[in-house]
């Protein structure tokens, strides 16, 4: 039965980071037509409005203390994390936001080693951490060309990744919780979209109507609000229930591989030697810090 529930969060885990890895053909179309933050907001929004049509049942906390937890995760996975990312990008390269943000494995390791009784991340997990951001950074570097420091955006990815990874414990102790993943993931949503107001008033929200119009607009952000939002951030938190949070962050060094891969097949773009060594490193990143045996 453990192994069972073991399996299922490693695919859970797997899935989500199969998608969010190529949410940057959806977001690049959008572009055109939206903000960042008008993406932001349609996306969670669609998604809240998914999860309350599958699982309508409102959801009755056990302990009004726990209302805390969910509006902190709200505040942090949904609201802060893509807000700090986007703006980012328009402080420094993509490529170096790509970098920054997926070393956030390293401070989950961290926050749960201070914060939590139990997961403790071994040597291996740092030996894999060092190999895929070594091939994250080949990755991104055969992007871009070089690594440009650009101290306003290189510190907000990294402000980003550490946001993640308070995300990450905080969706583990809510998973403690003992509720349903859906209506607990369709109340993080609710206060994401509720601490992103202020966000919206300060960056303008005034989406085009003709915009919607687009079928290929409409296609993209049902991707992103159903696919990214609504069943990835479900089969996530189910994941870190299943495995934990330090185990299930790892997935996110496939995030870089998955674009590459999406980018060769979609857009037809060129697959270099750097971009297949760098692949290849984060892949072996990835399983060294998934090996249990060994310290």
């Amino acid at each position: 039965m453990r192994q069972n529930k073991t399996a299922a969060g490693h695919l859970c885990a797997f899935i989500t980071i199969l998608i969010w890895g190529t949410t940057f053909i959806s977001t690049k179309v959008l572009l055109k037509d939206f903000t960042p933050v008008e993406i932001l907001f349609c996306r969670f929004l669609l998604g809240t409005a998914a999860l309350c049509i599958v699982h309508p049942r409102r959801l009755r906390l056990k302990d009004p203390r726990q209302e805390i937890t969910f509006a902190c995760a709200g505040l942090c996975g949904v609201c802060l994390y893509y807000l700090l990312e986007n703006i980012a990008l328009t402080y420094t390269l993509a490529s170096n936001v790509g970098i920054i943000v997926s070393v956030s494995p390293f401070f989950v390791a961290i926050l749960t080693h201070l914060f939590s009784d139990g997961e403790r991340p071994k040597k291996r997990f740092f030996l894999g951490f060092a190999v895929a951001v070594t091939g994250i950074v080949l990755i991104n570097i055969n992007e871009s060309g070089a690594f440009q420091l650009n101290p306003k955006g290189d510190l907000l990815a990294l402000c980003a990744a550490i946001i993640w990874a308070v995300y990450s414990l905080l969706s583990k102790k809510i998973s403690g919780y003992g509720y349903n993943t859906i209506q607990a993931t369709r109340r993080i949503f609710f206060y994401g979209l509720l601490f992103m107001v202020p966000a919206l008033c300060l960056f303008g929200f005034k989406p085009s109507l003709s915009s919607f119009k687009d079928p290929v607009c409409i296609l993209n952000l049902i991707y992103l609000g159903l696919g990214a939002s609504a069943v990835c951030f479900v089969t996530w938190n189910y994941a870190v229930r299943c495995l934990g949070a330090v185990k299930t962050s790892i997935y996110i060094y496939l995030v870089p591989v998955i674009t590459i891969v999406t980018a060769v097949i979609v857009l037809h773009e060129r697959l270099t030697v750097i971009a297949g060594v760098g692949a290849a490193l984060t892949l072996a990143g990835l399983i060294i810090s998934e090996n249990r045996r060994g310290a």
